[in-house]
């Protein structure tokens, strides 16, 4: 099982750290790259829609949410 690692990034200006394993980290970026945007834009959105959720898990449900439309075939 993998560990979680901290992530230093800028939302809005401010730093800010995450914490994810390297395989949620890893399908974020391949996320950002399959809509043709920056990880920093894509966390950002994912930011500003996520409600009561720590970021962490907002990725991580992200992640989720992105497989589960992939493999439903949307």
């Amino acid at each position: 099982m993998s560990r979680e690692r901290k992530h230093s990034l800028s939302i809005a200006g401010h730093r800010t750290s995450v914490s994810l394993e390297d395989p949620f980290w890893t399908a974020l970026k391949e996320i950002a790259a399959a809509e043709g945007r920056t990880m920093a834009a894509l966390i950002v959105e994912i930011d500003s829609r996520r409600e009561g959720n720590n970021l962490s898990s907002a990725l991580r449900l992200h992640v989720l949410a992105h497989y589960r439309r992939l493999a439903a075939g949307a």
